[in-house]
């Protein structure tokens, strides 16, 4: 007993054909990819605390989408944890600076790490004057390293810094695409 005869299978081999590129020109023409999600999750957290701090909110989701994926139980292989990838030690100098109690029982709360990462990208944005790229590669790399670039004409010639870590490059490069983004999608 056949379910379908040659003909309708046919017929739905065509209307697939045509969904799927279909599918591709939508796609195409609002450049949009598969696996290239731009989120908002913790929304509130998020824009509390880059007001508390003074940053735009689309770079904070362009920071945690980079990091995690917005994962709030993401580590690294480092040791980073958390939405923002906070190592304990910079949570703890960041407690320090803050005059707040440390408590890495709660690095993984959605809230209080997000807070401290803001907190870092902050003090990086100030310290490094506004640059954002030296600030994303300090906030990737650590501040020593990159004021260890900067004082270095094999990597820094006054006006462009060129990371020598590979790593810390494609994820300055990640978080300003996706900064982008959200600045897009803000306006929208």
């Amino acid at each position: 007993m056949k379910l379908f005869s040659i003909r309708k299978n046919k017929k739905t081999a065509s209307i697939l054909r045509a969904a799927v590129f279909a599918l591709a020109a939508v796609l195409a023409l609002c450049s949009c990819s598969f696996g290239e999600k731009y989120i908002k999750k913790y929304e509130d957290e998020v824009l509390a605390s880059s007001e508390e701090y003074g940053l735009d909110p689309a770079l904070v989701f362009a920071v945690i989408r980079t990091e995690s994926s917005f994962d709030p139980n993401a580590v690294s292989r480092a040791g980073a944890k958390g939405l923002m990838q906070i190592m304990p030690a910079t949570a703890e100098w960041v407690a320090f600076r803050t005059k707040t109690e440390f408590d890495e029982s709660r690095i993984f709360e959605p809230g209080y790490n997000i807070n401290i990462g803001c907190h870092l990208l902050s003090y990086l944005l100030e310290k490094y004057n506004g640059d954002l790229r030296f600030a994303l590669a300090a906030y990737n790399a650590g501040a020593g390293r990159v004021d260890s670039w900067l004082a270095d004409p094999e990597y820094f010639d006054g006006e462009e810094l060129s990371i020598p870590f590979t790593e810390t490059k494609n994820y300055v490069e990640k978080v300003l695409k996706a900064y982008e983004k959200y600045k897009e999608m803000d306006e929208e």
